[in-house]
């Protein structure tokens, strides 16, 4: 299993929007990410890189 953290804008600590993600849908300019709980974080923006291996994946925001 390939379990991602999502960072907003950037890779930094304060940047987590979540762990333990499962699951990434972009859709009308919004990200949803689901973690193993089946949570959800919706994020307006776009995917910008995934490094799988390492387990992150980063999303700009949009306004």
């Amino acid at each position: 299993m390939c379990l991602s953290t999502v960072y907003k804008n950037t890779k930094t600590p304060d940047a987590v929007a979540m762990r333990n993600v499962m699951a990434i849908e972009c859709k009308d300019g919004e990200v949803i990410l689901t973690d193993l709980m089946e949570r959800q974080v919706i994020i307006r923006g776009v995917l910008e890189s995934a490094n799988l291996v390492d387990g992150f994946v980063i999303v700009r925001e949009t306004e």
